[in-house]
């Protein structure tokens, strides 16, 4: 049986005429409000929380969206209905389709109703029966495309991590590998809506958002932080302890090391996405420590070597 016609942007609560920015942020606001995870055992949010990934699917990609504007629930099939609105003007002599709303025709006549009946009405993709006889389409199509979201924290993104999506009528294990960024899309083919008229299944789309950690910055693959080094070692140099994602290591700093300078630290930024053992550098920042409780012997230390400066 066809699809009805949804108003995708009624589901999302923005206007025709919304932005892709309004829409993506509509959509994120709703998913969250309606996720399983935070609705267990709630069918009625299960359902919502499917419907909102099924207008997003549509309005959030921008050639998907004008598609659904032209031609509504048919927009998987728009070539198709294209040839047959052709095809269907050329037969029945009408003077042309007026979008999804209706069409006019010789002496004032319309029809109201989605674009999917009136093609329906001539038989489907197949042709035109000749009839004014109503009979839906049977041919293969891919099932609905489904999209989640998913939070990963700063060590989950270093190390890959594991989750477990629940999608209503199953549960899927997914594995992140390491080095996932903010924004990214994972395509998972085939685990989506079930095919219709024995076509393919559906994708699953997965947008990863990653959280930050306190004293780094990432760049790509890149991280940056600061390290404190004491007055004595930024003068005569030494090592100095450094703590990166993958543990504490011991930095050199050289003799005459300035506040600010950055040391390169190759190989010890985040791991590159899909590249097994590559990883981005780490550059720290070097914060010079002035000690503030001088033992006696040190303030006369510094008092010499005030002297010996001037």
């Amino acid at each position: 049986m066809e699809e009805k016609y949804k108003d995708y942007y009624k589901i999302l609560g923005v206007s025709k005429t919304a932005t892709q920015d309004e829409i993506k942020k509509a959509y994120r606001k709703l998913a969250r409000k309606y996720h399983p995870d935070r609705n267990k055992g709630d069918k009625a949010a299960e359902e919502k929380f499917k419907e909102i990934n099924e207008a997003y699917e549509v309005l959030g990609n921008p050639e998907n969206r004008k598609k659904y504007d032209e031609v509504g629930m048919h927009w998987r099939h728009y070539e198709e209905y294209k040839k047959a609105q052709e095809q269907a003007r050329r037969q029945a002599g009408f003077g042309g389709f007026g979008g999804f709303g209706g069409f006019g025709g010789p002496g004032g006549f319309t029809f109201e109703g989605d674009l999917g009946d009136i093609f329906d009405m001539f038989g489907g993709f197949g042709g035109f029966g000749g009839g004014t006889g109503y009979r839906t389409s049977t041919m293969p199509r891919k099932g609905q495309d489904y999209r989640a979201e998913m939070t990963l924290d700063f060590d989950e993104v270093y190390h890959g991590t594991s989750r477990i999506i629940d999608l209503g009528d199953k549960k899927l294990r997914i594995k992140i590998k390491p080095g996932a960024y903010e924004g990214q899309v994972i395509r998972l083919k085939g685990k989506g809506g079930p095919g219709i008229h024995g076509g393919p299944a559906g994708d699953l789309y997965i947008t990863i958002h990653t959280l930050d950690k306190a004293g780094f910055v990432r760049r790509g693959a890149d991280l940056y932080t600061k390290v404190d080094v004491d007055d004595v070692t930024a003068v005569l140099g030494g090592k100095v302890p450094l703590h990166t994602p993958g543990g504490t290591i011991q930095v050199t700093i050289p003799p005459g090391t300035s506040c600010g300078k950055k040391l390169r630290i190759r190989g010890k930024g985040m791991p590159v996405y899909g590249r097994e053992g590559e990883y981005g550098d780490l550059y720290a920042e070097v914060r010079i420590v002035v000690p503030k409780d001088l033992s006696p012997k040190e303030k006369e230390l510094y008092e010499e070597l005030k002297k010996l400066r001037q």
